[in-house]
């Protein structure tokens, strides 16, 4: 598939942003990381700059099989080079998402996109000096982050910490090493658990504890800390840090895991009038759909969808990501999000459907 390349050169003042709305993307460059990453570049289908903030996400839709997935993968580049954007994945063991975009996405190909959103930024949660701890493909964030501080704020004061299994699977670690050069402020402190005498390696071994942590920052107590990975780990160096006596109020973390399914007592305590919920059954109405149902007690507007065939786009179904955005047109529901949806949004009539429940009959656009 060969790709058409642009007609003409233009300024930015003659491109429209793009902004958090659903839009196509055309993947430009499939690059191989590692055996198991690889990075994804895309441009806009229409002449547009990208506007987001460094550490956000955006959701993708997947042709993966008769009904697409949504997958959210955090954008490794930096809004500082607007005409493009670009998702660092990982394929995990059981992934089909990510396994068919190494399977099957090539330059030329387009997807549906949702996004940006996200709260895990310094732009929200600035402070005077930082400190970024990843493990794996936790270090995308770290790196759209960084990557912007380079171009517009080179004298930023960052301690960098990226871990990872073996030498190898250290991603970007030789990006890192020229960005250390342009900004004098990056201190760069690299992990592994382990390596072989041909990998050459020479510095720490192991998991970070508190016994490595203040060698790589000694400061550590004074920084605003961010941290990405896999769940484990990011529960390791949350206990550390308390262990150590920081002040979580500046510890930013950053998760695509669904949230925990409601035990059957909760979901008892909700449906009751304790909650605020009436005890007698409660219609949901999908006006977009034309159907009008009984919702199950304690279920969230997402899974009464599903169960009655209503189509709700959703990826990490844990109030996060912000996919399952839907317009509630009437009616009240008790919705316990976790930053994927903005205030304004809310005033507006958007619900996320995934972490909504109906407190009575309601109606909602899908």
């Amino acid at each position: 598939m060969t790709m058409e390349m642009p007609l003409s050169f233009r300024h930015f003042d003659e491109l429209h942003p793009w902004i958090d709305r659903q839009h196509l993307l055309e993947c430009i460059s499939a690059v191989v990381e590692t055996a198991d990453v690889m990075t994804f570049t895309f441009r806009s289908d229409k002449p547009s700059w990208f506007r987001y903030l460094p550490g956000q996400f955006v959701t993708l839709e997947l042709p993966v099989g008769e009904e697409p997935v949504m997958r959210t993968y955090t954008l490794s580049s930096s809004p500082s080079r607007p005409l493009s954007v670009a998702v660092t994945v990982k394929a995990q063991p059981g992934s089909v998402g990510t396994r068919w975009m190494f399977d099957n996405l090539k330059p030329g190909m387009r997807l549906k996109a949702l996004g940006p959103l996200g709260d895990f930024s310094f732009v929200r949660h600035p402070g005077e000096k930082y400190l970024f701890i990843s493990a794996g493909s936790g270090v995308t964030p770290m790196m759209s982050m960084t990557r912007w501080m380079v171009d517009c704020a080179p004298d930023t004061d960052v301690t960098f910490i990226s871990c990872a299994r073996r030498p190898e699977d250290l991603l970007f670690r030789s990006e890192l090493e020229v960005l250390a050069r342009q900004m004098p402020r990056l201190n760069l402190g690299f992990l592994v658990e382990g390596h072989e005498a041909r990998d050459g390696w020479h510095g720490l071994r192991g998991r970070i504890d508190a016994t490595k942590l203040p060698l790589l920052a000694p400061d550590f107590l004074e920084r605003t800390v961010f941290c990405c990975g896999p769940e484990p780990f990011m529960r390791g160096v949350r206990e550390m840090l308390k262990g150590a006596g920081f002040e979580m109020a500046r510890y930013h973390e950053e998760s695509f895991q669904p949230a925990a399914a409601p035990a059957a007592e909760e979901l008892a305590v909700r449906a009751g009038p304790a909650a605020g919920a009436p005890a007698e059954a409660v219609r949901v109405s999908f006006t977009m759909s034309g159907k009008d149902v009984t919702a199950v007690s304690g279920q969230t507007i997402l899974q009464t969808a599903r169960a009655n065939g209503v189509r709700i786009g959703a990826a990490c179904e844990g109030g996060i990501c912000g996919t399952c955005r839907v317009m509630k047109v009437a009616g009240d529901v008790e919705m316990n999000h976790n930053g994927g949806i903005l205030d304004d949004e809310i005033e507006e009539g958007y619900i996320l459907a995934c972490c909504s429940r109906p407190l009575g009959d309601v109606q909602i656009e899908a």
